[in-house]
């Protein structure tokens, strides 16, 4: 794992494969870390050809955190937005997208193929969008596009994910159980959910870094960004949407939208597939994100 310094914070990298191989810069979802993208499924991809780096976002794992500014009221956040009024925020998806360039630049890497998941697809989106001539491809997984109309996540799901957690210092079983319950629920079906590997990836996180306000932080730069259907219609990269058929989170009509709204992008709906990335998918992701890469060499 490394430091680089980008728009004025830190950002924590690692990578695999040849540095002379073209990159794939893999963005993780909300108040998730780096290591989300598990090191079997960042090898496998960068057995393909290609370096393949993993981050993590600001406010989360290793990178620089926000601790300065109060974790928002989800309340008073919405009453403003309701309200037409734009809220003030400690950042926003565009200043995440920036931070994703400041890496490259870093890297000295003039483009790449971008792949997010959840909120990591929302900025790899901007990303494609706004500096068109950093991305190579997108891969946007279980994403969506701000689209108001769009169905919203399953009954119960947002107040589970929202509910507080134990405090892992002084509890963390109660933390890796109340972890372990939301992930079951937003789980894959046809895959059986691994819950001795899944407590092993919790505890890396919070032996990593534990802030919960970073989460809260990103919800807000979600909800300030709003509707991108018209940034999305200019991104001329070669797109690929995946979604699943099950996720209760993000539901895959989300991603219908998200594709429709990209010229040409081509929709993978994983039958079965939740919000979550398991092994057993791993080879179907990566040989979908291998085929987009290599359009690009033709585009």
């Amino acid at each position: 794992m490394t430091i680089v310094k980008t728009n004025e914070i830190d950002l924590a990298y690692d990578s695999f494969g040849d540095e002379a191989d073209e990159a794939i810069l893999l963005i993780a979802g909300l108040g998730t870390q780096m290591i989300r993208w598990t090191v079997p499924f960042c090898e496998e991809l960068a057995a393909r050809g290609y370096r393949v780096i993993r981050f993590d976002n600001r406010d989360s794992g290793l990178s620089t955190h926000f601790r300065q500014f109060t974790p928002p009221d989800f309340g008073a956040l919405a009453a403003t937005l309701i309200a037409g009024q734009r809220p003030d925020v400690p950042y926003t998806l565009g200043d995440m997208a920036a931070d994703v360039v400041g890496l490259l630049d870093a890297l000295a890497i003039d483009k790449a193929h971008l792949v997010g998941r959840s909120l990591g697809g929302m900025i790899a989106q901007i990303v494609a969008a706004e500096y068109p001539e950093r991305a190579m491809s997108l891969t946007s997984i279980m994403s969506s596009t701000g689209n108001p109309t769009l169905p919203q996540a399953a009954p119960g799901i947002m107040a589970m994910m929202m509910r507080p957690a134990p405090d892992p210092t002084s509890d963390e079983a109660g933390f890796v159980a109340h972890s372990l319950a939301f992930a079951r629920r937003i789980a894959s079906d046809g895959n059986s959910f691994d819950e001795e590997a899944y407590s092993l990836l919790i505890l890396e996180e919070i032996r990593r870094a534990y802030d919960p306000g970073g989460f809260g932080r990103q919800i807000a730069a979600i909800a300030v960004t709003a509707d991108r259907r018209s940034r999305l219609a200019t991104i001329s990269a070669p797109t690929l949407v995946i979604h699943g058929t099950n996720d209760p989170l993000v539901p895959a009509a989300c991603g219908e939208d998200t594709a429709a709204s990209i010229p040409n992008a081509d929709f993978m709906l994983i039958d079965g597939m939740g919000h979550d990335l398991p092994p057993a998918l791993y080879g179907t992701v990566i040989d979908a994100v291998d085929r987009t890469a290599r359009r690009a060499s033709t585009h």
